[in-house]
């Protein structure tokens, strides 16, 4: 096995701010940009760049706000074949996936999910 040497070099884990990865990101997804030659101006990875790129795009770095929200009309209920009544229902869309609960759940739980679906 061979040993490692660092010639009193640290090895460094920044947390980098997010408006500096939001800034850098922006300019590797600008037309004509290397994103080797920008990680080498500021003494980067390569590939963290990249990496901080798909985030940009996948909305990471989005500041959280408000989810829009759209009130459909009632809907008569539709019966139930136990002994629990249905007392509401909440559908959340995101993409092509839908969550549907009906019922009265349970606060914790319910903002367990949200803040799930947040990330």
């Amino acid at each position: 096995m061979e040993s490692e040497v660092n010639h009193g070099r640290r090895r460094r884990s920044t947390n980098y701010p997010l408006e500096f990865k939001r800034k850098l990101a922006q300019q590797a997804c600008e037309p004509g940009v290397s994103v080797a030659q920008l990680a080498l101006q500021h003494e980067l990875n390569t590939n963290m760049v990249f990496k901080w790129r798909r985030q940009l795009r996948a909305g990471v770095f989005d500041p959280p706000g408000l989810v829009a929200v759209t009130l459909a009309p009632i809907v008569p209920p539709r019966p139930v074949m136990s002994d629990q009544r249905c007392d509401g229902v909440i559908e959340i869309r995101l993409g092509k996936a839908t969550m549907r609960i009906e019922g009265r759940p349970d606060p914790v739980t319910l903002v367990a999910v949200l803040e799930g679906l947040r990330g």
